[in-house]
């Protein structure tokens, strides 16, 4: 807090809400402007898509061009793609699905973009030990803005919107573009050098298996998250009442929030490495449970124990990430990063999908295990195959300074 200021957690965590609010937004208001949920269907998967796609190439622009330059050309592009999809319900389907991938496509990264700033910026104060601490919080952060982000989209739709029905949500993403995310990127999206141990961590080149590693990594998350929602969607529906979905699902976002800011207290002896392993296996353990709770009609309990077990393992891959890339790389290691949690995402809610046509809801959840058990083997083999090359400094003790110097 003393290094960043207040407004930072504040404007930052209003920042980062049109990335948890914009598919949603897109699918609610072209099944109303359409009739068709085959079509929004596809708009708002093509969405993602572009998502993914676009994520990677802000990134590598804010490398080249630095964090403030893009962070605030992408969101007024991106809030002129808003105002074309809005435009878009009266012009027909191609139209909607040109503007809606427009949209995925120029989507503010803030989420990775903040991981690199918090990492340049607290290695150029000398308090390197707080950026597994500021990781932490935004593993937390992310988290409850994927509850609080849908959970807005619902409130805004019955609104009146400037085009007509549902458009509010649409309309909602918009001002926070151009409220919340341009303004954090002009006031605290500074130039900030990253400080002697970084550049000595990162070496001087990207790594790029390790890289492919962790995204492979982050793909398998993503298939865990897809494979929830599809199984508390299908829970929801066996028992008659699709709106309990949403209910439980926020349950698993706040429970993986609160491990992950809980991270923030574990001792600097357990390194990375360590962790990286441990909570590999302890997802494991947890989806197996949500497997086993499903089966046995204990959901909700078997999503709060599950829930504890996403956070602190995403934050080892961010932690991971951010030390194998040079400071020159960083913003394109992060968000080549988080593209595959959306790809996974994806494949596990169309294995989930199959599962749940044929078994329900317990058919569904057994995709999460699979997922996580891939997970591990990926962790297991990578820190073997690392073991004694030094990819990751992460095997080293962090420093162990973590109070703030009166002149940060």
């Amino acid at each position: 807090m003393r290094v960043a200021g207040p407004g930072f957690f504040a404007l930052g965590y209003l920042a980062r809400l049109p990335y948890a609010m914009t598919t949603l937004a897109t699918l609610m208001l072209l099944q109303a402007a359409t009739g068709s949920y085959a079509f929004a269907g596809l708009a708002a998967g093509a969405q993602g898509v572009a998502v993914t796609v676009g994520g990677p190439a802000v990134g590598t622009l804010a490398d080249r061009l630095g964090h403030r330059a893009v962070l605030v050309a992408v969101p007024v592009a991106d809030l002129a793609a808003v105002g074309l999809l809005l435009a878009a319900t009266g012009l027909g389907r191609a139209a909607m699905l040109a503007a809606a991938v427009l949209v995925g496509l120029t989507q503010p990264q803030v989420g990775p973009l903040v991981r690199v700033r918090w990492s340049r910026l607290l290695r150029a104060r000398g308090v390197p030990g707080l950026v597994p601490t500021a990781l932490s919080y935004e593993a937390a952060a992310d988290e409850t803005s994927f509850v609080l982000g849908p959970a807005l989209v619902g409130l805004l739709t019955p609104l009146p919107g400037p085009f007509g029905t549902a458009t509010a949500p649409t309309a909602g993403v918009g001002l926070l573009l151009a409220a919340a995310t341009v303004p954090f990127a002009a006031r605290y999206c500074r130039p900030a050098r990253p400080g002697p141990a970084h550049a000595e961590a990162g070496g001087g080149r990207l790594r790029r298996r390790a890289l492919g590693g962790m995204v492979v990594a982050m793909v398998s998350m993503g298939a865990v998250f897809g494979a929830v929602q599809t199984g508390v969607t299908a829970y929801a529906r066996d028992l008659a009442q699709p709106e309990l979905a949403g209910l439980v699902y926020a349950e698993f976002g706040i429970g993986s929030a609160l491990a992950g800011a809980a991270c923030a207290w574990l001792p600097s002896a357990f390194t990375l490495r360590r962790r990286y392993l441990v909570f590999a296996g302890a997802l494991l353990a947890g989806t197996v449970c949500l497997a086993a709770g499903a089966r046995l009609g204990a959901v909700e309990v078997a999503v709060a124990v599950a829930s504890v077990t996403v956070a602190p393992y995403m934050t080892c891959l961010y932690a991971l990430t951010e030390q194998l890339a040079p400071p020159s790389r960083a913003t394109t290691a992060m968000t080549v990063l988080c593209a595959g949690g959306p790809l996974g995402t994806a494949a596990g809610q169309a294995l989930a999908g199959v599962l749940a046509e044929r078994y329900g809801a317990a058919g569904a959840f057994a995709a999460a295990p699979l997922a996580a058990g891939i997970a591990l083997l990926l962790a297991v083999a990578l820190l073997l195959a690392d073991r004694g090359r030094g990819v990751w400094v992460a095997g080293r003790r962090p420093a162990a300074t973590r109070s703030v110097p009166p002149d940060a």
